[in-house]
């Protein structure tokens, strides 16, 4: 692995720097534009252990992609998500609190029940991009070679994990919340991992009064979770909720009218993921939960870039990999819609 230097007093460089000779200035117009070495350290290249292969980026560079991944993947936004400094990770989740009891003031204390855990192991994968530029616009002074590479890897980063987090299969990459078991029972008899769904009443579409059946979802979801819950929907799914009015006449759907407050659907924010399935028979088209509870996010904290001048000149590819993995750890805090009688 290639790893940024600091400065010739052994100090490291100051978060935002931008110096002539600072640390993102030499990796960018050192290595990225002209793919000089100078000003970086050569390690063993191994992705199984703490040490990352290929070329740290820079954290100035790193902070942006993470920016750019929260806005644009929708899960990501709503989850939680870790940094892990490993290949693996793996998270106690408790099945219940600690049992107690009542006795008297003089009684004896008898040992209670030993609370149940499960150990979830978030499937990884590793994700990748490899966008090129021609040498002729890495020379370019005016081509800013920083901000194209951080788009360029966070919109490859995102369209691939915004479907992992929803529908992945947990082979190489996340395993998606709508790949879990599904059963109709409630929270006291499901078995854990399985995730409850509402029937919409009717296959395909909305029973009678759409609106007692989005309230039969919210109300699933027990008190405590419902404190920063929200819906997830494709647009289509959507744009059907749109037109659902109460028996007065008013729309359920409720714009955001000041800048950054989102639109709401039963005073909960709606979150628009377009991996999500479109309303069909049996289809899991809504989800409403707490995903911030529900859903976890585990990733290397570094993206990895390897400079690629040779394999197709005269294009530059820039080969960058960051390990991801994800899974439901409550699956008490995620219910679903099924579009199904």
């Amino acid at each position: 692995m290639y790893e940024v230097k600091a400065d010739g007093f052994g100090r490291p460089a100051l978060q935002g720097a931008r110096a002539e000779h600072g640390t993102v200035t030499a990796f960018v117009d050192g290595y990225l534009r002209a793919g000089r070495e100078v000003g970086v350290e050569l390690k063993s290249m191994s992705g199984v252990g703490d040490a990352a292969g290929g070329y740290a980026v820079p954290e100035e560079i790193d902070r942006r992609i993470d920016a750019t991944l929260a806005n644009i993947s929708p899960i990501r936004s709503i989850a939680q998500v870790v940094k892990v400094g490993t290949a693996g990770y793996r998270k106690l989740v408790a099945k219940g609190t600690t049992p107690s009891g009542w006795v008297a003031e003089t009684a004896g204390r008898p040992e209670t029940a030993t609370p149940q855990f499960a150990e979830i192991a978030p499937p990884t994968g590793e994700l990748y991009a490899n966008p090129a530029a021609s040498q002729a616009m890495l020379d370019d002074a005016a081509f800013d070679v920083e901000q194209w590479l951080a788009n360029e890897i966070a919109t490859e980063f995102a369209r691939a994990e915004g479907a992992a987090f929803v529908v992945g299969n947990g082979v190489n990459r996340p395993r998606g919340f709508l790949a879990e078991p599904v059963a109709a029972d409630g929270d006291a008899a499901r078995a854990f991992g399985t995730l409850q769904y509402v029937a919409s009443g009717a296959a395909g579409a909305f029973g009678s009064n759409p609106q007692d059946r989005l309230i039969d979802l919210v109300q699933a979801l027990r008190s405590p979770y419902r404190q920063g819950a929200s819906f997830v929907m494709n647009s289509a799914t959507l744009s059907a909720i749109r037109k659902v009015k109460t028996a007065d006449g008013a729309f359920l759907w409720q714009p955001g009218l000041i800048e950054g407050r989102p639109d709401t659907l039963l005073g909960y924010p709606v979150v628009e993921a377009e991996d999500m399935p479109d309303i069909a028979a049996n289809s899991l088209a809504i989800a409403f939960g707490n995903f911030r509870v529900g859903y976890l996010i585990a990733e290397r904290q570094e993206t990895q870039i390897l400079r690629d001048p040779f394999t197709n000149k005269p294009f530059v590819h820039f080969y960058a990999t960051k390990r991801v993995g994800g899974a439901v750890v409550n699956s008490e805090a995620i219910k679903l819609m099924r579009f199904s009688v």
